[in-house]
């Protein structure tokens, strides 16, 4: 595992020196879109203003078991009402950056809901329905996501095309730098709309290869032969873009599940070996994996490991990934090596969950150059 003083000042200069070309790439990202109501659960309620939290999902557990054959209250108290979903939290991040962003997913229909104005002021954005919600219940050891998800099978392609336009979807698809498809378990039509791209817009696709990034976004509760048809449509876009695969720990788990690949170790050693094996089986340019505290990618049988800042308490954690995912691609477009890549993505989602804020490239400089780390 890597993460130097030398490598943190190398991204830096690297980063603030191709500003003005960051401003000139262009990205298309779609097709999921949320309300995210940000939650904390109560423990005990000292009086209307005050109360102490549940810490743990652990506690919430033990609560919930002891309520089977009874019954319970729980007391959940919004912290934070915020735009949701993988593509969009993602978009805003590579908008931030300044990139030029056009964003096509589930964010109200025919009005955009108002959550998303401050991104449609920051990027181009479309609609075709209206956006799921989701109440995230942080922890200190993680966060429950509870999703209301219906609008979303309204998300097809008959409806893209319909009311955004095969033409105008056609022009980006064709022309961004860099092309994104996340949150694939919550939109069911997402196969179908990739299986009609393959075979209407991907064949008469010409010039320089370009990027096109896919999150599979938490697929444990898709069906295997689902994932598997999932990923051979992935592998086939490999054919027309460079093609980077994104996943959490839990993620990678999940697919070595459905591939019959072993999982040896949780260690860093042994989830590169799996991001490794799950590469060959799944033959995309790169493979990354984003565990908490680190995260390394995978490209030509060659895995680069960094370690993430130090973050004892993290003000928000709804977001990290799709903002990890936003500064990987970014190095990415900018033909970083892949340490580089990683190093931005960890940078990305450390400065967003000790700030609760999304940064712009002089907020990533200033934190590679005031790296947080562990006191002791």
């Amino acid at each position: 595992m890597i993460n130097s003083p030398e490598l943190r000042a190398e991204c830096a200069q690297k980063l603030l020196a191709a500003e003005k070309t960051v401003s000139q790439m262009s990205a298309f990202v779609g097709l999921d879109g949320f309300v995210d109501e940000i939650l904390h659960v109560v423990d005990k309620r000292e009086n209307a203003g005050s109360f102490q939290r549940l810490p743990t999902i652990a506690r919430l557990a033990e609560r919930l078991a002891g309520a089977a054959g009874r019954s319970t209250n729980i007391e959940l108290v919004n912290q934070r009402t915020k735009l949701g979903g993988n593509g969009p939290i993602m978009a805003n991040a590579l908008a931030s950056f300044g990139a030029r962003v056009t964003y096509l997913g589930t964010l109200g229909y025919p009005a955009l809901h108002p959550v998303f104005a401050d991104f449609a002021r920051r990027a181009e954005v479309h609609s075709v329905t209206e956006p799921g919600h989701t109440d995230a219940l942080e922890f200190d050891d993680g966060k429950i996501m509870l999703g209301k998800h219906y609008p979303l099978k309204e998300l097809t392609w008959a409806n893209i095309a319909a009311r955004f336009g095969r033409e105008k979807f056609q022009a980006k698809f064709v022309s961004a730098d860099l092309v994104a498809f996340v949150n694939w378990t919550m939109l069911p039509a997402m196969s179908d709309i990739w299986e009609t791209l393959l075979k209407e817009l991907c064949p008469a696709l010409t010039g320089p290869r370009r990027k096109l990034f896919v999150d599979l976004c938490d697929p444990e509760k898709r069906t295997p032969p689902d994932i598997a048809r999932a990923l051979e449509l992935i592998t086939q876009f490999n054919r027309h873009f460079d093609v980077i695969l994104g996943l959490n720990e839990k993620e990678a788990c999940e697919l070595a599940k459905v591939l019959g690949v072993p999982v040896k170790s949780h260690e860093p050693e042994g989830i590169a070996a799996l991001a490794l094996e799950l590469n060959r089986r799944v033959p995309v340019w790169t493979l990354m994996v984003h565990p908490v505290t680190y995260a390394l990618a995978v490209t030509d049988g060659a895995a680069a490991i960094v370690a993430g800042p130090y973050v004892g308490k993290p003000l928000i954690t709804t977001g990290a990934g799709d903002h990890f995912n936003a500064g990987f691609c970014l190095g990415k477009m900018l033909g970083f090596d892949n340490a580089l890549c990683v190093l931005t993505g960890v940078t990305t989602s450390g400065f967003y969950v000790r700030t609760a804020r999304t940064p712009n490239i002089a907020d990533l400089a200033a934190m590679l150059r005031d790296w947080p780390e562990r006191k002791g």
